[in-house]
């Protein structure tokens, strides 16, 4: 083991005690040594830094009611569609009889074949693609946040095909309830299958506080929204209160089945 510096040393020109760590006595100016000794290292060694920790990533299961491994691209397909269709037919095209397209016309005249305003005689299919046209700005904004919001929570609670079968099911369902009741109006949009999607969702939420089961749910922001949508047709004509209902109603009695599934 190597012994540390001296404590002192005595300079033989005038024999005071001074540090072994200077080269020149400071009391007579007497060179010393060429160059002072090198302190040796010593005492506890720093510990080495820890890592900081990384979440993993989410496991399927780890968390109930979330689906890590599964994206919602059904929801995210059902609102670009809208998107699409309802730009198209902004720009105003409307294909006439003799096969040309005219430029300046509105939405609802551009995609008429798809919009649901009187009798089907036997179109079947104008209940579903009514639901991706809109005419109104505010009116779209609203259903399709409502779409994008509850439609991922269902996706990755159950699966791809919860919110794809409450958009045919319970939009469906509540354009059939206009053709039924109020037969001549027209109906578009898809606040029925916002309310059903909503319905859906919160149904198994409601049933768990009435068993005074606790959850992180915000069902007050909920009712929020369900209230907007079921107020939007008085401010936008083309979005049916009967639509709204029938959508809504389909979406409890589903979420009812739904809330037993794990």
């Amino acid at each position: 083991m190597a012994s540390g510096p001296d404590l002192f040393v005595v300079c033989k020109s005038c024999g005071s005690e001074v540090s072994p760590y200077i080269t020149e006595c400071p009391y007579c100016g007497t060179r010393l040594r060429k160059r002072a000794p090198k302190l040796e290292r010593g005492g506890i060694p720093k510990p080495p830094r820890k890592a900081r920790p990384r979440l993993a990533p989410l496991r399927p299961g780890e968390i109930p009611g979330i689906r890590p491994d599964r994206r919602p691209y059904v929801t995210i397909a059902l609102v670009a569609v809208s998107i699409v269709v309802t730009l198209i037919g902004r720009i105003g095209l409307n294909l006439v009889a003799d096969e040309q397209f005219l430029l300046g016309a509105s939405t609802l005249e551009a995609w008429g074949a798809l919009v649901l305003g009187g009798p089907l005689d036997g179109e079947w299919w104008r209940l579903i693609t009514t639901q991706f046209v809109y005419e109104s700005t505010g009116y779209e904004v609203a259903a399709l946040a409502a779409i994008a919001l509850f439609g991922t929570l269902l996706e990755r609670r159950h699966g791809w095909w919860a919110p794809l079968a409450l958009f045919v099911i319970g939009g469906g369902a509540g354009m059939a309830l206009v053709v039924v009741l109020d037969e001549g109006s027209i109906a578009v949009g898809g606040n029925a299958a916002a309310l059903a999607m909503l319905g859906a969702w919160a149904m198994r939420d409601v049933l768990g506080r009435r068993r005074r089961h606790e959850d992180d749910s915000d069902l007050l922001g909920v009712l929020a929204i369900g209230s907007l949508l079921v107020l939007v047709p008085l401010a936008s004509e083309e979005a049916s209160s009967l639509a709204g209902l029938g959508g809504g109603v389909v979406g409890v009695l589903i979420g009812l089945g739904l809330a037993r599934l794990r």
